[in-house]
Order: C-alpha cells, then structure tokens, then sequence
C-alpha cells in the first residue's frame, strides 16, 4: 500500500485500504495486480490516467523510428549510374535510416549471377566511410541483397 503523498504504508487488507481511500476522498488504485501482495495506491484516479497518458505521449516523442530505404541497381550498371545510388544512399544513412541494396536480375542475367557479386562490394566500399554492412549480399530468387546500416 502507498499513501497519496507516495509513503509506504505497508501490507494491509483490501478493506482497510479501500476505508483509507474513502477518507481521504479519492480512489484505491491497482499499480502491480500481479505482484505478490498486490500493490496499491491512494489517488485521484483520473488526474492519475491523465499523467500515464502524458508519460506514454513524451516517450512517443522521444523514440526515433528507423525506416529502411531500398536502392535498386541492375548488374550492367555504369560507374556514375552506380555514384548516384551512392550518394542516395549516403544521403538515406546520414539522416538515420537503414538502407537495403537490391541487385535484381532479369532473364540472361541470372546466368551471370556470382559475376555480378562486385557492385554490391563496391557499393559498399563506396560508404565504408559513414556505413557498416549489417547483412551481407544474399541471393533470394531473382535478386541479391544486402544491408547497410549507419557506423556507431
């Protein structure tokens, strides 16, 4: 039991509890329902629901939600075809996200899948300098893919 003022004032029966609550002219409120005893405390319930809100919505602010931006190449991609999609890349990192690099093959292509392996390396050579591979270059179906995360 916890008194209004936030004193401990020990174990006591429910009815005892909720004669104290009446006194004072608020409510018994439940805190832990599943500690062994439960514990309990003498508020003004609503004033109390208006404070949980206001602690979640503060956290809500404070949370920083991470997106994960895709960036698809081709395997005959060119050099300054390729800088571009670095540089939106580094542009998706620097600003938090995480960034997921698509190779995606079409018809002949996935004859030549283990030769393509290097522009995803040199993708990520590229943004050694501000990113970190999180997962390494994967083939799944007709793509490979791998993901960069920002350097801690």
């Amino acid at each position: 039991m916890i008194g209004e003022d936030g004193e401990q004032l020990g174990i006591m029966s429910s009815k005892e509890a909720m004669r104290l609550a009446e006194e004072a002219g608020v409510d018994l409120v439940k805190i832990a329902p599943t500690a062994k005893p439960p514990v309990c405390k003498i508020v003004d319930y609503g004033k109390f629901k208006y404070e949980q809100t206001r602690k979640e919505k503060e956290a809500k602010k404070k949370q920083k939600v991470i997106e994960i931006k895709e960036i698809r190449l081709s395997p005959n991609i060119d050099t300054n075809d390729l800088n571009t999609k670095v540089s939106a890349a580094r542009k998706f990192i620097t600003k938090g996200d995480r960034v997921k690099v698509t190779l995606r093959f079409r018809g002949r292509e996935m004859t030549h899948m283990n030769n393509s392996k290097h522009i995803l390396d040199d993708f990520a050579e590229a943004l050694s300098d501000i990113a970190v591979m999180e997962k390494a270059p994967k083939v799944e179906g007709r793509s490979m893919t791998m993901f960069l995360a920002e350097k801690r």
